[in-house]
C-alpha cells in the first residue's frame, strides 16, 4: 500500500500544483506570468546576442575576394535602393500635392523601429517571435511589425526590455485584406499550422468571380480597413479558393512566405499620433 502511495506522490503533487494554480485570484496569475517572463527575457536576449558574435566571426574568416564581391553587390543594391528613395519621396510629395487640392484626409504616419529577432516560439496553436525591444524604445501594444516581404504580425506583449509579436499564420490574427487589384474587402485569418512546415491562412468571404489557384496565384494584400496596417501590404499568395456552403462567397487558402519562420530582422511601425 505504502508502495502504491509513492509511486503515485508525484502525480498527487502535481494535480495540488495544477489546483492551487486554478483557484488563485487572477492578478496573481498576470503579476506570475509577467514575473516569469521578465526573469526569462535576460537569457533569450544573450542567446541572441551571442547568435549575432558567432556570426560576426564566421564572416570574418572569408577571404578577402569574396569580401569584395560582396561589397559590389551591396554597392549595387544601394544604388538601387538611392533610386528608389527618391522616387519615394516624389510620390510622397504628388501625394501630399493631391491630398491638399482634394481636403483628403492623410493616413497616420508610422515611426520605423528595427529589432533583431531573439527567439521563435512555433506550435499548432500560436506562432511567435520574441524581439530584442519593448517599452524601452516605446513600442505599444497593437503595433504592426513587417519585413520586407509584407505583414510579420503584431505586437501582443510588450515588457521592459522585449516584445511578443504573433505572427500572421497564428489562428489568433484576422485582418480585413483585398485581392489586389480588386477593392472588396475579405477576411483573412492565420491557419492551424504544424511546427515544422510551410504556413498558411485561411480566406473568408471572397467574392464569387475571383479564382485562384497554385499555378496561377493572386496576391493578398491588407486593406484600408485592415487597422493597424497600412494598406497595400503583401499578405501572401491566395492559392486556393472554392465556393462556400452557402453558395454566396468562396473561401480558400493563402500561401505565407517561407522567410517568416527564419526572420532575423524586423520592423515595428509605431503611430506617430497614437490617437
Amino acid at each position: 500500500m505504502f508502495k502504491r502511495f509513492d509511486q503515485a506522490r508525484p502525480f498527487l503533487t502535481l494535480g495540488l500544483v495544477i489546483a492551487a494554480w486554478l483557484v488563485l485570484p487572477t492578478v496573481i496569475k498576470i503579476f506570475a506570468r509577467a514575473s516569469f517572463f521578465e526573469l526569462t527575457a535576460p537569457v533569450s536576449v544573450a542567446a541572441s546576442y551571442a547568435h549575432d558574435l558567432r556570426e560576426y566571426w564566421s564572416l570574418r574568416l572569408h577571404s578577402n575576394g569574396e569580401l569584395i564581391e560582396a561589397s559590389r553587390d551591396l554597392a549595387r543594391l544601394n544604388a538601387s535602393y538611392d533610386v528608389a528613395v527618391q522616387q519615394n519621396a516624389e510620390t510622397l510629395a504628388q501625394l501630399n500635392r493631391l491630398e491638399g487640392i482634394l481636403r483628403l484626409p492623410a493616413f497616420p504616419a508610422h515611426r520605423s523601429e528595427h529589432a533583431r529577432v531573439a527567439r521563435r516560439d512555433f506550435s499548432g496553436w500560436w506562432q511567435q517571435l520574441v524581439i530584442r525591444k519593448g517599452e524601452n524604445f516605446g513600442i505599444p501594444v497593437g503595433a504592426p511589425v513587417i519585413f520586407s516581404g509584407g505583414v510579420v504580425g503584431r505586437v501582443t506583449e510588450v515588457r521592459a526590455y522585449t516584445s511578443v509579436v504573433e505572427l500572421i499564420s497564428s489562428p489568433g490574427v484576422r485582418l480585413a485584406a483585398v485581392v489586389e487589384g480588386d477593392t472588396r474587402t475579405i477576411s483573412y485569418q492565420g491557419g492551424v499550422n504544424p511546427t515544422f512546415g510551410s504556413a498558411v491562412g485561411i480566406i473568408e468571404f471572397v467574392p464569387l468571380d475571383i479564382d485562384a489557384s497554385a499555378l496561377h496565384p493572386k496576391r493578398l494584400v491588407t486593406s484600408s480597413l485592415s487597422g493597424i496596417f497600412p494598406p497595400g501590404l503583401t499578405i501572401g499568395q491566395a492559392v486556393k479558393v472554392d465556393p462556400s456552403q452557402d453558395g454566396l462567397y468562396k473561401s480558400g487558402e493563402v500561401k505565407l512566405d517561407e522567410r517568416l519562420g527564419a526572420l532575423t530582422e524586423v520592423t515595428v511601425l509605431i503611430p506617430l499620433n497614437p490617437e
